[in-house]
């Protein structure tokens, strides 16, 4: 009986999501060149680009995901690996011991799941909370909150949140985040 030779095609990292010995091509990633795709957060990862559809998150480079710091919307030292699609964004998201967020909003819902560590959340005019490791935490549109690592451990999380607005909040107190709030509270009567 004769056997026949499969051929099997090579998986890229890329395709699977695992670490390769070799570098995988990287996703497309706005660059700001011409031949960039359009994202809404500077840096990000574009999917559906070029054929990328698995992302490496613990490998990509991060951007700042509070703002940068001296800039008029900083509010944390987050760093995230940050990838957009059409409707969605998603990034880990990475927190030093006992840092976090001040107080700030954005006009998008957002999900954090926290992977690593334990953070002290505030949402709104709720009681602050900690939020253990396996947790998920739901940030409503445009409400003020903030998110801080305990001093126990760094802490890692992934965030999800729409496209409305890119990864990057609005620190409350901000002219902008006055704006925003208001146009909320018109909507609500």
């Amino acid at each position: 009986m004769r056997t026949s030779k499969v051929r099997r095609k090579k998986v890229t990292a890329m395709q699977t999501g695992r670490a390769s010995r070799s570098r995988p091509t990287s996703p497309a990633r706005n660059t700001r060149s011409a031949a960039a795709p359009i994202t809404k957060t500077a840096g990000a990862y574009k999917a559906g680009t070029q054929g990328a559809h698995v992302f490496p998150l613990w490998e990509l480079g991060r951007v700042a995901a509070g703002g940068k710091p001296g800039d008029a919307h900083y509010y944390a030292d987050t760093r995230a690996a940050v990838v957009e699609g059409e409707r969605m964004q998603v990034g880990l998201a990475f927190e030093q011991r006992g840092c976090g967020s001040a107080p700030h909003s954005h006009p998008n819902e957002q999900f954090n799941l926290i992977l690593q560590g334990s953070v002290r959340v505030r949402i709104g005019d709720f009681d602050e909370m900690v939020v253990p490791k396996g947790s998920v935490v739901h940030f409503p549109a445009n409400v003020v909150h903030s998110q801080v690592a305990l001093p126990d451990e760094d802490v890692i999380f992934y965030v999800v949140k729409d496209l409305t607005h890119g990864i990057v909040g609005i620190p409350a107190g901000s002219a902008r985040a006055a704006k925003s709030q208001s146009g909320r509270k018109r909507r609500q009567r």
